[in-house]
């Protein structure tokens, strides 16, 4: 010992020197043949050399000495007083985890420690309660940290406030809330003051479980406790009513908070800014930033990307891009993750071009891009059918010194297989091994569905053996894109067969569901999903919304109904664009009945039904003459706060056109001429003043209606009117003001009116030289019984 002990003080002061004069010839092989007492001994030498004391510690572990209680004490100590906290912090986590090894429990450490202080720094225990709950909490050992506390305050000595913050916020981090609430509650058995920072720990947590009275309460212990709130107390009420989507209540209490005059910062806009975005309430949204900039709030990039990100997901470009250039004009930088929100969203709404019009400009202007964003526009070309654009633009990334990786190549095979060019998926694909990139198994699943898709079944199932022989487990996710690639070929038999040698799970047969959709099988798929629902398993709502289009499409309403209930029964909820299609269906087979049915039950659910959805119904009604319905149904729409468009007023106009004919047509034609359900020109009055502008069809319906009611001075003047909004008038246009004319006898004007259309380029059709010539006729037919 005394010649380890030499090795590690040579050339130092005379004390140490006297340390390293063995008076014992021990060799590293007898060190675990020490007693605990010159150990001790030895460490206290080294007291003011922390280094070297636990240098000498270590090495006597290394060599086989059994460390006590004692020694393990000694280092403690010195780790302590010289100020060594990472050390020490590091030895406490060894006794910590070889606790169950050693033949000594952490309370025993402590008592050893608590020996002999008086005199000495009576903060040190302290100060190795806080080191020790820092050390359990950072290997997460939560139940047995609180054991210690109390077990230390029985002992008479607890820890500071602030490693039992540390302590509640990990517990909140690991999901732990509960335990965090409990813990707090402790806190004054413990005999410990909580602080602000304490305060808002506690405050978070109660958020996090929606006990928001409780949180309240908090509030009322800091003012008792004549302790102020920090903004991050304030802010994190608020963040917790936004997390559970009461974001309309957060923001009221935002309001309310800044009007007292307590100190917000500009984190508690943004907190509501993503609130209402996560909620869909984009107007609310945009709002709370004009609100917050009249305040005097710094808004950042962080505020006006969030929006910008809650429009993008809304999927409306249009006030994305106005938002990020109200951003960019106030001289704030977008940035890379702004823009790959942008073109993701583009792309998502079939605007490939565009999104890659959008990066192009970004790019050179110079602003980094990173690979995400060049895989969002290489994905887009890849799609457009310009994959060699795509190669390019990879190509691109290594000269700006971005390294594409594996989710770059892998949307390139993807782009190859798309366009049929297998051998250049194949190259790209061992180019990717030859790089040296890792291969996973969404690379061969794209590259085994590319084949299977182009017909190549079995050079996609080889993949699969390729597959474990790189080490990989075939996961599901690559079996489905076999079937469905050999469906969309159409090997439905070969994709059946591969099938029916898969292990059986509801997976694999929710991706043959997914062939024979793409195959247009729908019985088969329809057959399948239901034996799968029997079974208890439902298919993804993408896929149920597939099958449902397609048993629209077959004209299979009822069985698309039935699936509809499949879901309710499993409690999914379909989506908007399911029960247009739904209902869409039902009008269009003339059974109200069950479009209503299914519009109602959208509605008991929870749903509001969109403009689409009313003006459907609505069209619905009017082919059927039930125009009363037709108008109860509108005035609901505009009270449920949905303002019509020009397709509504459209159809409605045309059913007015309709019932104006039959009233004309009737014995009492005179009694019935305002007996009409809705008012033409009404409508066109209301549609004017909500600033709805017509479009050529709405136009056209407005002018036959005219000419047929013998409006014939009105229908011109519509005319007119349509052309000096810069509308182009087309054949069926022209065809119905021909038609008015003919009507009244007025040859001449329906010729000059037809040639006007020539003039401009229009060619009449049959349609409309078939009004004229019959016009002609009738005009002529006058003329012979005057003369007769």
């Amino acid at each position: 010992m005394h010649h380890a002990l030499a090795q590690l003080t040579s050339g130092s002061s005379d004390e140490q020197e006297m340390i390293g004069t063995p008076n014992m010839n021990h060799n590293n092989n007898q060190f675990s043949e020490l007693n605990r007492v010159e150990v001790v001994q030895a460490l206290n030498t080294l007291r003011k050399q922390p280094d070297k004391a636990l240098l000498f510690f270590n090495r006597l572990k290394e060599d086989g000495f059994s460390h006590d209680v004692y020694t393990y004490a000694s280092i403690v100590r010195i780790l302590d007083k010289n100020g060594w906290e990472r050390k020490l912090d590091s030895v406490l986590l060894e006794i910590i985890r070889k606790e169950e090894c050693l033949d000594f429990k952490v309370m025993d450490l402590f008592e050893t420690l608590g020996e002999g202080l008086e005199g000495e720094d009576s903060n040190f225990l302290v100060r190795l309660s806080n080191a020790l709950v820092k050390a359990y909490v950072s290997v997460e050992m939560f139940d047995e940290v609180i054991d210690i506390l109390f077990q230390t305050r029985r002992r008479g000595f607890v820890p500071d406030i602030l490693p039992c913050n540390f302590l509640m916020n990990r517990l909140i981090h690991c999901g732990k809330v509960g335990m965090a609430i409990a813990f707090y509650k402790q806190l004054k058995r413990l005999g410990l003051k909580p602080n602000n920072h304490t305060y808002g720990i506690v405050i978070k947590a109660l958020c996090r479980k929606g006990r928001f009275e409780e949180a309240i309460d908090i509030f009322q212990e800091m003012d008792e406790a004549k302790v102020t709130p920090t903004t991050f107390a304030y802010t994190t009420y608020i963040e917790g009513l936004c997390m559970h989507r009461r974001t309309d209540l957060g923001y009221k209490v935002l309001q309310s908070w800044r009007d007292a005059k307590i100190p917000l910062d500009a984190f508690a806009y943004l907190i509501v800014i993503k609130g209402f975005c996560d909620e869909m309430k984009m107007e609310e949204a945009e709002g709370v930033l004009f609100e917050a900039e009249k305040h005097g709030i710094v808004l950042d990039v962080l505020h006006y990307g969030a929006l910008i990100k809650g429009y993008c997901k809304c999927r409306n470009i249009v006030k994305a891009l106005d938002v990020h250039h109200e951003m960019e004009s106030k001289g704030i930088k977008t940035n890379c993750v702004i823009v790959t929100s942008v073109l993701q969203c583009l792309c998502q709404m079939g605007l490939d071009f565009e999104a890659v019009n959008q990066f192009k400009k970004f790019r050179d202007i110079g602003m980094f891009l990173d690979e995400v964003c060049y895989n969002v526009v290489a994905d887009a070309l890849c799609k457009m059918g310009k994959v060699e654009e795509a190669v390019e633009l990879i190509a691109e990334m290594n000269s700006k010194q971005i390294s594409p990786d594996i989710i770059n190549y892998t949307t390139l095979i993807n782009g190859y297989c798309l366009q049929g060019k297998i051998e250049d998926a194949l190259n790209l694909f061992n180019e990717m091994k030859d790089n040296g990139l890792k291969l996973d198994v969404i690379s061969y699943s794209v590259l085994a569905g590319g084949l299977a898709r182009n017909g190549l079944t079995q050079e996609a199932l080889d993949l699969l053996n390729d597959v474990e022989k790189q080490g990989l487990e075939p996961k599901t996710v690559m079996y489905n894109t076999i079937i469905k690639g050999l469906c969309i070929s159409g090997k439905v038999k070969e994709a059946e067969a591969f099938f029916g040698c898969l292990p059986e799970n509801f997976e694999n047969c929710a991706a043959l569901v997914d062939g024979y959709i793409e195959a247009r099988l729908t019985k088969s798929a329809f057959d399948l999903f239901l034996m799968l629902s029997q079974q208890g398993f439902l298919i993804s709502k993408a896929s149920c919304s597939k099958l449902l289009c397609c048993l629209c499409m077959d004209g299979k309403n009822n069985k698309a109904l039935m699936l509809l209930k499949v879901m309710f029964a499993f409690n999914v909820e379909p989506t908007k664009l399911m029960y247009s299609k739904l209902i869409g269906a039902f009008c269009q087979a003339r059974n109200l009945r069950k479009a209503q049915w299914l519009f109602d039950k959208m509605i008991d659910r929870g749903l509001t039904p969109d403009l689409v959805i009313y003006t459907i119904m609505i069209s619905g009604y009017c082919k059927m003459n039930l125009l009363q319905e037709a108008e109860n149904l509108f005035n609901n729409m505009k009270e449920r706060g949905i303002e019509p468009d020009v397709i509504t007023y459209t159809v409605l106009l045309n059913s007015h056109k309709r019932i104006n004919l039959r009233s004309l047509s009737s014995p009492d034609a005179t009694l019935n001429k305002d007996k009409t359900v809705m008012d033409a020109s009404t409508l066109w009055s209301e549609m004017k003043c909500k600033g709805v502008e017509p479009d050529v069809v709405c136009y056209t319906v407005l002018i036959d209606q005219y000419c047929r009611t013998n409006n014939l001075q009105d229908a011109i003047m519509i005319f007119d009117e349509m052309i000096d909004a810069g509308l182009e008038p087309d054949n069926l246009t022209y065809t119905a003001l021909v038609s008015g004319y003919c009507k009244r006898g007025y040859i001449e004007k329906a010729v000059n009116l037809v040639n006007g259309m020539l003039n401009r380029g229009i060619q009449p059709d049959n349609c409309t030289m078939s009004a004229l010539h019959q016009g002609i006729l009738k005009a002529k037919r006058v003329v012979r019984s005057k003369d007769l």
